[in-house]
């Protein structure tokens, strides 16, 4: 069993018993000083598995603590005990590079949270683990991306917020899926939220839970968002499209770590770690005045941008090529290979859609292509060439794969819904009329062998 040390730093011999008492019951050893210089002797020969210092001390303060300790020991994960209520101190903290932070008076569930994330960066790697750090479509040997996955690591092992910036498609989420892997809440639940696909009306509910009967329609009691992260990470998605009356309570939720459940009287503690991201430009909002300045310096204690596909046109054929061996396995397909040419043609375009749209770019071109190589041509990429009829292409002719004219319904209808039981029934009828002969059946359908066995994938039609 591993034996953990921790330093503890503050002049007030009351708090440092009061900390001491509750580690070693935790089963951890500590050692103690009640000033900087002694704290920094002590790190000269001893390297803690954790440090706790207060933020004020008689010879100087805990943020020098933590740039020595970033700077000298960056495996030691640094807590810093600021006094209650001051955030603008803890926020300075952690952008000095603290894990983590915790108010006096000192609560004692809330500070066993702390030491035990703490705890879990020093334990060994598992090979479970090591698979977190498999950068998916972190993939490239460009500048831009060996630092991003650099800042992504760094950060994983901090609790501070990280806002997340980047145009749309560029792998915001990934980015922060691969933070919340890659640190001690890797065990923890991964919430994941797009807060402009939530009505107003049922954004205080979706985020903070209700209690069963609060409002019409509330059958049962139900968590919401912030307890369904507890110990783990909540990513706000498009943050900035949260309505100003959300921005004030959320502000409230983050800096108390606690919730409200919409009809009723108690808060329930949360231990969360908070991400966001948007494409949008949010310090030009709060100018505006359509977002609030104090949710945003919370939620933009540590920035990291994420870069445009464009910005790194060499990590392309590495990418298309995970991409592509990504969807042979999916679709349980042979894979297909790029040629010179369409890497090229890949290399030279914009993509102002990022890694989302070379993604559908390849994934189109994979079904289409008859071949086992994807050439230039079978790209598409804003050449005009028309390719076989999709069903949203049969739907604007208003006629069926076998000519047959149709009407569509009246009034709102399921779109995918329909588009897709459309392309079901092109597809059963091409393969009756042909006696269930794929090859045949794909080619009455104007597409490839391919393109059909993805289709049939798909469709859960095999």
């Amino acid at each position: 069993m591993t034996t953990y040390t921790a330093l503890i730093v503050d002049d007030e011999p009351d708090i440092r018993e009061l900390l001491e008492i509750t580690l070693t019951r935790m089963g951890i050893k500590t050692v103690t000083a009640p000033d900087l210089t002694t704290a920094l002797a002590l790190l000269e020969h001893n390297k803690p598995n954790l440090c706790l210092t207060d933020m004020n001390l008689p010879d100087g303060n805990g943020i020098e603590l933590v740039q020595w300790i970033q700077q000298h020991a960056p495996a030691t994960p640094v807590a810093v005990i600021t006094a209650y209520g001051n955030m603008d101190t803890a926020i300075e903290s952690l952008k000095a590079g603290a894990f983590d932070f915790v108010s006096k008076p000192v609560e004692l569930p809330r500070l066993r949270e702390l030491v035990n994330s703490a705890l879990k960066l020093s334990e060994p790697k598992t090979d479970t683990e090591d698979a977190a750090d498999e950068p998916g479509l972190l993939l490239g040997k460009s500048p831009e991306i060996r630092k991003l996955r650099n800042q992504t690591r760094k950060l994983a092992r901090s609790q501070a917020p990280v806002f997340i910036s980047g145009e749309s498609g560029s792998g915001k989420e990934l980015v922060a899926r691969m933070i919340h892997l890659q640190g001690p809440r890797r065990e923890g639940p991964f919430v994941a939220v797009n807060c402009g696909a939530i009505p107003s009306e049922l954004m205080e509910s979706e985020f903070f839970g209700h209690k069963k009967g609060s409002f019409t329609g509330a059958v049962e009691n139900k968590d919401g968002l912030f307890r369904s992260a507890n110990g783990g990470t909540l990513f706000l998605d498009e943050v900035a499209d949260l309505p100003l009356a959300m921005q004030v309570k959320l502000l409230r939720a983050i800096q108390e770590k606690a919730v409200r459940p919409v009809g009723d009287t108690k808060e329930v503690p949360v231990d969360i770690r908070v991400l966001s991201a948007t494409h949008k430009n949010l310090p030009e909002l709060v100018q505006e005045g359509s977002f609030r300045q104090d949710l945003f310096y919370r939620i933009n204690v540590i920035e990291l941008a994420v870069p445009p596909l464009r910005e790194r046109e060499n990590d392309i054929p590495l990418l298309a090529g995970h991409i592509l061996d990504r969807i042979a396995r999916e679709y349980e397909c042979d894979p297909a290979t790029l040629t010179p040419a369409a890497i090229d043609r890949l290399k030279g375009y914009d993509f102002p859609g990022n890694v989302r749209e070379l993604e559908n770019v390849l994934e189109r071109a994979f079904t289409l292509c008859d071949a086992d190589q994807i050439d230039a041509d079978d790209l598409h990429l804003g050449n005009g060439v028309q390719h076989a009829a999709s069903p949203s292409q049969i739907i604007a002719e208003g006629q069926t794969s076998e000519g047959e004219n149709f009407t569509v319904p009246d009034g709102e209808i399921d779109l995918e819904g329909y588009l897709e039981k459309i392309e079901r029934q092109a597809i059963e009828k091409a393969l009756e009329a042909t006696r269930w002969n794929k090859t045949a059946a794909a080619k009455r359908l104007g597409i490839s062998f391919r393109a059909l066995r993805y289709r049939l994938k798909k469709l859960g039609m095999e």
